[in-house]
């Protein structure tokens, strides 16, 4: 409490000027400082107060147990008041008077995988159980995340089973409308109001199984309901000025400790509930961390909420262009799986690899001594994976030699090798260490920075606490450099929106063998998840469209209706994946180098945008395509599915009277510079159907722009 109380000497000179108090701030503190650090943090009597210049969330102090007070929107110049007494968080009716209450604020600096931030750290004790809630507050974002932790013993949490509006009784009397709610809550807002629109988006992994991603309910708040998601986007509708609540959790579906649903609304109140914990997870010898919860706000043109969740959730991994951006080739997706992985065919592969503009070239199951239950060679198992310890070393049959051949070649032509892993499962990752071990080894004999992670099972809070062990101990020793592709094609795993700061998301199998594999399937996937979640995150596959042609029989969408360049311009606003053996494809697919190139001059500048998706939801016949909107200027991909008309009006994020020119890097579309009608549209013209255009835009005159930094 040392710190508050020198933070109210400042108070005055803050009402002058906030950047002299925050430099005084953090001065206190004892860290350095930097002139664009907008954000701060202080307790000024029974009020705690963080912000920057885009948020501020002041909280009644309640011995620690922090009760929100006001949420201020300052780019938009609107605020709401708090009309709830009660904590933001709570286990049960019975924990609510906290004690032994400490604050801890202090400005974290950047490094490469994090901008800098201010922490605001906040411990409590109810009764013999002590919480900890660590709230992050970046520069120029408009979002506030909060992490919790828990520590001692507690006898029960709050459950609230979901309750069919059709068993309740019918409503005559004031005293009928009153719900007994015990769920345990991760945070809450209560506000004035009858008038709310509310989206709920609830998302979708385990992609073997599942191709549908998103599912998007709209609902105006009434009487209390639960819904299910991961993303709550709130809009008062008479200001027009909203909210949103993500919960840094594995997708609904899959999460720990479930009880049916994520977010309850009444009217204006809305509560985040499911902590991803038990009561046996909760010890006293350790911290246990509940899911994450994160509040943003947000002004009312349409493309304000999808602007500022993005805007926080760039700032979790910052994208570096030489450690992140990559254009991969892995040869899974002809169905070979380790009959033909050796050191002679990788040298094939990455020849090949090389005359299609190829970045990383990623080695598959079967590379190690170690046999999975994949192999298509031996009945393999990850059970007791460390019985043999050389599990995880080159298999000396297939690379007599090591991997150094490759990893030699693979530098003389300009690509890096990555390999597949899959930590051992058995007793929650019990191994965790040994699997990190591994991996650091691979990094300093070998210098690979890229590891595909697959198999895992995340049955319980131990073994999500394992692998960030794993992870977080493999960039500290390996200086931030290895990036995870996390697999979420099957399994309970992280879903799109935890262990987002460890790399990025290999999204889907999809194989011509089993006509799985359709150009728009691919395109929609990805069309649909931009809205919420950084398209290059994701890794997105393109397939050889010549494999397997007549099993798609007659099939228009079939893969060999589309070119070849146009299965990878699908994957450009994500991180492309050559999902296929190059040394399989015929000569005139190498033409696809030029285009390569070409892309990867731009590449890191597009994901450096706000990418979200334009036009209509791809189904093989619409107008579609992806915009990243950048400061004055950006990127659109547009592509003409098979539809009748060479010119279409696309929807676009552009304000309307805006005035923009259009110059094609890509495709076969012409220069355009044109002004965004009343709709929000531009007419782009293509010459055939299963075509495509990338251009690079700039606004030449806007009209209530929407400025993004």
């Amino acid at each position: 409490m040392k710190v508050q109380l020198l933070f109210e000497k400042h108070l005055n000179r803050r009402r002058k000027k906030k950047s002299f108090f925050l430099l005084g701030l953090l001065f206190l503190l004892g860290k350095t400082v930097v002139a664009q650090d907008t954000f701060y943090g202080y307790l000024k009597k029974n009020t705690l107060i963080m912000g920057n210049n885009r948020i501020e969330r002041t909280f009644l102090w309640n011995n620690g147990n922090l009760i929100t007070h006001t949420l201020t929107d300052k780019t938009n110049r609107y605020s709401w008041r708090n009309t709830s007494r009660t904590p933001d968080f709570q286990l049960n009716k019975e924990l609510v008077e906290a004690e032994k209450a400490s604050v801890d604020i202090v400005r974290v600096a950047q490094t490469t995988i994090h901008p800098a931030y201010l922490q605001i750290e906040v411990k409590f004790a109810l009764r013999q159980l002590q919480v900890k809630r660590v709230y992050k507050v970046y520069n120029d974002c408009p979002a506030i995340a909060c992490n919790t932790y828990l520590k001692g013993n507690v006898s029960i949490l709050g459950k609230s089973e979901e309750l069919n509006n059709a068993d309740r009784k019918n409503i005559e009397f004031l005293e009928d409308m009153q719900i007994d709610q015990t769920a345990s809550t991760l945070d809450k807002l209560n506000f004035k109001g009858q008038h709310w629109n509310v989206d709920c988006i609830e998302f979708f992994d385990a992609t073997d199984w599942n191709n549908n991603l998103v599912v998007e309910r709209n609902f105006l708040s009434y009487r209390k309901n639960h819904y299910r998601g991961n993303l709550l986007q709130v809009r008062e509708n008479i200001s027009k000025n909203g909210f949103f609540f993500l919960k840094e959790a594995p997708c609904s579906n899959v999460q720990l400790a479930y009880q049916g649903y994520d977010f309850m609304a009444e009217f204006g109140s809305f509560t985040v509930t499911g902590l991803g914990v038990s009561e046996k997870d909760i010890t006293p010898d350790k911290w246990t961390p509940a899911y994450g919860c994160v509040i943003g706000v947000y002004g009312p043109e349409a493309v304000d909420k999808l602007v500022a969740l993005r805007t926080y959730q760039k700032q979790i991994r910052r994208l570096l262009p030489q450690r992140d951006e990559m254009i991969m080739m892995n040869t899974w997706g002809d169905r070979s799986q380790d009959s033909k992985v050796n050191e002679a065919f990788c040298l094939r592969e990455l020849e090949r690899a090389a005359q299609l503009g190829i970045t990383h070239f990623q080695i598959d199951d079967g590379w190690q001594t170690g046999k999975s239950p994949n192999s298509a060679v031996a009945k393999g198992s990850f059970k007791d994976i460390w019985s043999n310890p050389d599990y995880w070393t080159p298999d000396k049959s297939k690379y007599p030699r090591g991997l150094s051949p490759i990893i030699k070649r693979g530098k003389e032509l300009g690509i890096d090798i990555a390999l597949w892993f899959n930590p051992s499962i058995q007793d929650n990752f019990a191994d965790w260490k040994k699997d990190a071990e591994a991996i650091i080894r691979l990094y300093k004999e070998y210098g690979i920075c890229i590891f595909k992670i697959d198999g895992l099972s995340i049955p319980t809070k131990e073994a999500e606490m394992n692998l960030h062990r794993l992870f977080d101990y493999v960039l500290a020793e390996t200086d931030n450099q290895v990036v995870f592709n996390l697999d979420a094609t099957a399994g309970r795993r992280g879903g799109y929106h935890t262990f987002n700061r460890y790399g990025n998301i290999f999204l889907e199998n999809r194989y011509t063998d089993w006509q799985n594999y359709y150009p728009y399937w691919t395109l929609r996937n990805l069309w649909q998840l931009s809205k919420y979640v950084p398209a290059e995150k994701l890794q997105i596959e393109f397939l050889n469209k010549w494999r397997n042609e007549e099993k798609y029989a007659n099939d228009p969408f079939g893969p060999a209706n589309y070119s070849f360049e146009y299965l990878f311009a699908i994957t450009m606003a994500g991180q492309p994946l050559a999902w296929m053996e190059g040394t399989n494809l015929p000569q005139e697919a190498l033409l696809l180098r030029e285009q390569v190139e070409k892309y990867r001059g731009f590449q890191h500048d597009f994901h450096q945008g706000i990418i979200l998706p334009v036009g209509d939801m791809p189904d093989g016949r619409s107008w579609t395509g992806f915009q990243s909107i950048r400061e004055h200027q950006g990127y659109f991909i547009f592509f003409r599915e098979y539809h009748p008309l060479q010119s279409y009006h696309v929807k676009t994020w552009l304000a309307p009277g805006t005035e923009i020119e259009c110059v094609p890097l890509l495709g076969h579309g012409k220069a355009i510079k044109t002004i965004v009608d009343e709709k929000g549209t531009i007419e782009v013209f293509l010459p055939s159907m299963n075509d495509y255009v990338v251009y690079k835009y700039v606004i030449v005159q806007s009209q209530s722009q929407v400025e993004i930094k």
